[in-house]
């Protein structure tokens, strides 16, 4: 007889991983300084530690279902745990910045197949009535990771060592390997087709370029023509070959799906927000608010504390009002809330902004929870795993689109007022444009059927 699942467990481990993963995405952010001191290079060029990360989940999130398919998820899932810790502990004991970029790359290639290979064991192994719930918890992590990180490398790098933000993941590593070989179930899929080295190269090869012209865009490391050329190749590269196989890696036909499609497209749309906002606030409430590094990190945590807050709640609120309304009204919480932040001032009391922060992770929660419980209704299971890749590697692009969009409009913003360094007007112009963008959201949600997500909840079955 097959031992029963202990789904809560299971859904904690992957969980764990995905924070772990989403985590180290951003730790760095304010490590950087001494980084370029103990190396003997300068900040600009510790900028590759992060775009070499970047770019290692963009390249292997696409081979994340194929390799779960073929060799078994919860396999694939302890594989990418280890070359995530081999990866950590190299970069710990990096003697230069050439090594560590490397070493970031393959700590992304590890990252890359935790958080599509951990939610496709839970699409699989969830009962349909316990899918929103389980999601719930499930993205929770997806939210907190990258606000959390500039504040916990804050803290490490200025009372211990940069080199302890990667000494951090042996631990957890070696606690948690064991407990996924026990607990959670080995999915193979009967007759899978073999690995597709040659769709793996060019469609990587894509990616890469994608990733580095973003990258550079962002930072304003090269020409505008440079990165629209590289953006160009790599788009033409992935749709080339999306064209002429049968089983390619990004499986752009899953968007004739009606729901996966629109929920593809408000959650991308929302995740514009979700990267940009993790970037700009640290700048503003330093150079704007005028506080410290460590009162700037204590205010950006009052984000996870509100989704951690609201996220009970969440069923609930979407029994009570539907996925689609829930969804409509919330597409536009990133403009008002960005709206929001840029009439506050230097020397005004606190608490208006604590608010508006709190309330921006209790949107986040919302949004991603609704979004990815209902974005695999309508596919088929036998493409699961593939719509588990193409959405995961879609995301991660538009996580790094919405950096380059606020950095951007900062730096039009500044030069069109002859400002040497940001000024507020600045900072108002970057949150209004990324809001706007990310309100794409509300009008994919009003395309959703009035029924969508019925089916996720027993309560609503009955009725």
């Amino acid at each position: 007889m097959q031992k029963p699942l202990n789904l809560p467990l299971i859904v904690l481990l992957i969980a764990s991983t995905v924070f772990m993963e989403q985590l180290d995405a951003t730790i760095l952010t304010t490590a950087l300084p001494s980084i370029a001191h103990t190396l003997h290079v300068s900040i600009v060029d510790t900028s590759a530690t992060l775009t070499a990360y970047l770019i290692g989940l963009t390249i292997f999130i696409p081979a994340s279902g194929p390799l779960a398919d073929r060799l078994g998820s919860r396999t694939t899932l302890c594989m990418a745990l280890f070359i995530f810790i081999t990866a950590s502990v190299a970069c710990a004991s990096a003697q230069s910045l050439s090594f560590l970029v490397a070493m970031r790359t393959l700590q992304g290639f590890g990252g890359a197949l935790m958080f599509p290979v951990g939610k496709l064991i839970i699409l699989r192994i969830t009962p349909k009535d316990k899918l929103v719930s389980t999601m719930t918890w499930m993205m929770l992590p997806v939210a907190l990771g990258p606000l959390l990180g500039p504040a916990a490398g804050g803290f490490i790098t200025t009372y211990y060592s940069w080199r302890w933000d990667f000494y951090i993941n042996i631990p957890f590593c070696l606690i948690i390997i064991p407990m996924i070989y026990k607990f959670v179930p080995e999915i193979r899929v009967k007759n899978a087709k073999s690995f597709n080295i040659k769709g793996f190269i060019i469609t990587a090869s894509g990616l890469t370029c994608i990733a580095i012209s973003i990258e550079l865009f962002s930072h304003n490391q090269a020409s505008k023509l440079i990165s629209l050329a590289l953006f160009a190749t790599g788009a033409c590269c992935a749709g080339l070959y999306n064209c002429y196989t049968r089983n390619p890696f990004l499986d752009f036909t899953l968007l004739r799906l009606k729901i996966f499609r629109l929920a593809f497209i408000g959650a991308g749309a929302s995740r514009i927000a979700l990267g940009a906002f993790p970037f700009l606030l640290p700048l503003f409430l330093q150079s704007i608010a005028g506080l410290t590094p460590a009162r700037s990190g204590i205010m950006i945590s009052f984000a996870p504390i509100g989704a951690i807050a609201m996220t009970p709640f969440i069923p609930r609120l979407l029994r009570r009002f539907g996925f689609r309304y829930t969804l409509m009204l919330n597409g536009f919480s990133a403009a008002i809330l960005g709206t929001l932040i840029t009439f506050f001032h230097r020397g005004e009391a606190l608490w208006g902004l604590m608010l508006i922060i709190f309330t921006a992770g209790v949107c986040q929660a919302v949004l991603f929870s609704a979004y990815n419980s209902i974005a695999y209704s309508d596919v088929p299971p036998q493409r699961i795993s593939s719509a588990t890749s193409f959405y995961s590697t879609m995301e991660q692009i538009l996580v790094a689109f919405g950096i380059s969009i606020a950095a951007g409009t900062l730096t039009f913003s500044s030069q069109f007022h002859h400002n040497t360094v940001p000024a507020a007007a600045d900072f108002a112009a970057s949150f209004v444009i990324v809001g706007i963008v990310s309100s794409v959201a509300a009008l994919a949600a009003f395309r959703l059927p009035h029924n969508t997500g019925l089916l996720l909840n027993k309560r609503d079955i009955t009725k």
